[in-house]
């Protein structure tokens, strides 16, 4: 796939799903069609056409799909066989595999081929894969003979004979595929390909490392309207990884220019998206987007260990890192300047380069969580990702050995089974990504460095593998059964019941949890059950501060029934703690009647100016939602009783919140107050409308709208001219500010002639259109008509002026 098809594919679907910024919401009910019962002769379902790479065998099959899950399914059809390969000859196409040995497939075929790949190729198996077949209408047993690679150990890949045979008949095959064809691939493959062989340390790929790393320090890709930001991290990480590795330092200018671009392109908050931020350093598109951020951020770091010194590269390191630096111990990083993701313990594998950047950086707290969270992700969890889980599998296990080999042994006892059913015959990998094709814009992607680079992890060659490896303490076994049991269970169709079938005292330990993850669903769980909380809530909220935030996770589930906590709550406003002074928040907003007693306590915390504890204001972010969200805002629909100065301190304060969607749940206020009342408020308003945010990129509009509209029924003459300039024709999201910025106009009648002549640009690009839509030409009519409305328009309304109602 080339870089112009992979720009068409993500924009695609990030076009269709991203508004719930994370892959699970976002796939929701996925099927592969009604499932097929081959034995009586039924088809895959049209156009569903994921099949899976199955093992070493040389074949692939396909198996029925329900909510992203193979559960379901009892039966695998045999789709191709490759020629020579250990299944030709026992194996045929439109062969049906119903089970393993003696056993038919009974909770998920793939899981299950899996495993009995790995129990096939131990000393134990001698190589061994009998399978039950039906073809032509009769049962058989077939026997796949498979070369012997012994058993994983219990530390795997350390210490593992058998994770070292994999590895290296895969850099093998790998480096005999790049010699033969050095140009395959977009820069991600290419570079996560190289530092797969780099990571062995054997000089005979050199020749090969050597010729990807000349092209890799000729990239460059300013200009780019597409994917700049996903390439230039992997691109710049395989430069440095190799002058790091090699001490050559032939391309260390080229690893300064590439670093220095990136920085250029890096946003005001120090974020990057799709591709680099525009001059006003603010991102377009969608705005922020952490899986392709995070690599560019550790490529600055890596940067400045190859011999890079620069003042912006330090300056850009600083910027990034205090964004991410926030979600150590909130939850998984989400997918742009959100929320942490509360579902999973990690989110498309930016927990994992996370991980890995605070190690890289020499920072314990933030590398150990983040870590640990990756210790707790496999199955069900690692299984998915936005538009495919590609690099939730790729960062996976360099982030778990971080915790050392009793963590990677046991997150491998979970999941080895996944890397040897993507591993081909040849050593080699193609991504087997998610179980609906459609969703996933990885199809078939050479994955071989991806999915090498877990087992490179016990040479310790790169920072990708571990070269720095003291930061983060080792896990004992005790504690890695801990964290793999913190994260078992979970299961994408019954997401919502994790925890279904734990006791109360369970549960109630759960909430005291290290982990928001187990947290959040214990809470979930726990809001479900009949009986009186309080009692033991009372005790949490005296405990540590993970009992405070579980606490206050349930109480935030629980509405009105959370009353006799709220004089708690009110005190834990004042806590220490950042997060626990926001959850505490969020769960007084949800608490009815008695929550709006802490309104006085809110709006002067939402006064306040961002601290060096908490540099991006994210407390004041969160209490714009908790107050003023359209949703479940606590004064969305009312102001009875709120003192207007603390009011108006909240509000200016929050207009200049750095986040779009912070400041737009503001807008709430505008419809609750009369001219007069909001008249202290306009000169916020205007410049909150003419300054937008500089994060939240795909929210920022909102308060930026309600504004204008407001300017306009009020008649303020500023907003005349705002009603053009914010139609903004080349930026994101035109479609839905086109009709608000008209009526805005149309509203001003006489008063808006001015901006008669400025309304042409966009009447002739949409005149000028080769292929119009019915929408394009009610467009025209609609521009059409309201310049003939405001030319005759005989009245004069009265326009007021902000320096005026300011004076």
């Amino acid at each position: 796939m080339n870089a112009r098809q992979f720009l068409g594919f993500i924009v695609l679907f990030c076009g269709i799903s991203l508004l719930a910024t994370s892959s699970v919401d976002a796939q929701h009910g996925a099927k592969s069609g009604p499932m097929p019962d081959f034995l009586k002769g039924d088809k895959i379902p049209k156009g569903a056409d994921h099949d899976w790479n199955l093992g070493p065998t040389g074949a692939r099959g396909w198996i029925y799909t329900n909510d992203y899950e193979t559960t379901e399914a009892r039966q695998i059809l045999v789709t191709k066989i490759d020629r020579g390969s250990p299944a030709d000859g026992v194996l045929k196409e439109d062969d049906v595999i119903l089970g393993i040995g003696n056993a038919k497939f009974s909770y998920d075929p793939r899981t299950e081929f899996g495993k009995a790949i790995t129990a096939a190729e131990s000393e134990k198996g001698k190589g061994k894969l009998e399978l039950q077949v039906w073809r032509d209408g009769k049962k058989s047993k077939k026997t796949v003979k498979l070369k012997v690679m012994r058993d994983y150990s219990d530390t795997a890949p350390f210490d593992c004979p058998k994770s070292k045979r994999i590895f290296e008949q895969g850099c093998d095959a790998l480096a005999k595929q790049m010699a033969a064809n050095p140009n395959a691939g977009n820069p991600i493959i290419r570079s996560l390909n190289t530092l797969a062989l780099l990571s062995s340390g054997r000089k005979e790929f050199m020749p090969i490392i050597q010729n990807q790393v000349k092209w890799a320090s000729k990239y460059s890709d300013v200009e780019s309207r597409g994917l700049c930001c996903w390439y230039y991290g992997p691109v710049n990480l395989l430069l440095c990884e190799y002058t790091l590795a090699t001490g050559d330092k032939t391309y260390l200018k080229d690893i300064r220019r590439i670093s220095l671009e990136i920085c250029d392109g890096q946003s005001r908050v120090g974020s990057w998206g799709h591709r680099f931020s525009n001059p006003n350093g603010r991102l377009g598109g969608y705005g922020m987007m952490n899986a392709p951020g995070l690599p560019i951020m550790m490529s600055l770091v890596l940067a400045e260990k190859a011999g890079v010194k620069d003042p912006a590269v330090k300056e850009a390191i600083e910027r990034s890192t205090r964004l991410m630096r926030f979600y150590t111990g909130k939850g998984c990083v989400p997918y742009g300047d959100h929320e942490p993701w509360m579902k999973t313990h990690d989110d498309n594998g930016k927990n994992g380069i996370a991980a890995l950047l605070f190690n890289s950086m020499g920072e314990k707290e933030s590398a150990e969580y983040f870590s640990r969270m990756s210790v707790c992700s496999y199955g069900g969890e690692r299984d998915l990702g936005h538009t495919g889980n590609y690099f939730n599998v790729c960062w996976a296990m360099p982030a778990v050995a971080l915790s050392g080999p009793n963590a990677s042994g046991a997150w491998m006892e979970e999941f080895s089974w996944y890397y040897d059913l993507a591993r081909r015959w040849d050593g080699t990998y193609v991504n087997q990504g998610q179980t609906i094709a459609k969703h996933d814009k990885f199809k078939r992607w050479d994955s071989s460095g991806a999915m090498l680079l877990a087992y490179a992890q016990p040479l310790r060659k790169l920072y990708l593998t571990g070269k720095v490896s003291d930061v983060v303490p080792e896990l004992s076994k005790k504690e890695a059964a801990s964290l793999i049991e913190d994260g078992r269970g979970y299961s994408r169709r019954h997401q919502r019941d994790t925890y279904a079938d734990k006791n109360d005292k369970q549960l109630w330990t759960a909430l005291a949890s290290w982990s928001p993850i187990v947290r959040e669903r214990a809470a979930e769980q726990l809001k479900k059950r009949k009986g009186n909380h309080m009692p033991q809530l009372a005790k949490m909220m005296k405990g540590n501060e993970y009992s405070k935030l579980g606490a206050c996770q349930l109480l935030g589930k629980m509405g009105s029934k959370a009353a006799p906590a709220v004089p708690t709550l009110r005190k834990f406003l004042k806590d220490d703690d950042l997060w626990v002074r926001i959850k505490a928040a969020q769960a007084l907003g949800t608490a009815g009647r008695s929550g709006r007693t802490a309104i006085p306590d809110l709006l002067e915390m939402l006064a306040e100016q961002p601290t060096t504890e908490d540099p991006r204001g994210m407390q004041q972010r969160y209490l714009c939602f908790v107050l003023f969200d359209r949703g479940n805002g606590m004064l969305k629909r009312s102001l009875d009783g709120v003192d207007k100065e603390a009011l108006y301190k909240g509000v200016r304060a929050g207009l200049q919140n750095e986040g779009g969607k912070a400041r737009s749940a503001l807008a709430t206020v505008y419809k609750q107050l009369s001219y007069e009342e909001i008249k202290p408020l306009l000169p916020a308003i205007h410049r909150a409308i003419v300054e937008p945010a500089p994060s939240g990129i795909m929210f920022a509009d909102g308060v930026r709208m309600s504004g204008l509209e407001l300017l306009a029924k009020h008649k303020i003459k500023e907003g005349v001219p705002l009603c053009i300039e914010l139609l903004e024709l080349g930026r994101w999201g035109l479609s839905r500010r086109i009709p608000k910025c008209l009526d805005a106009l149309e509203s001003y009648g006489s008063a808006a002639k001015s901006e008669i002549p400025n309304l042409k640009p966009l009447y002739e690009k949409l005149k000028n259109k080769p292929r119009k839509t019915d929408k394009d030409r009610q467009l025209i009519q609609r521009i059409d008509q309201l310049i003939k409305k405001i030319k005759s328009d005989p009245s004069k309304p009265v326009m007021r002026s902000l320096p005026k109602l300011a004076a």
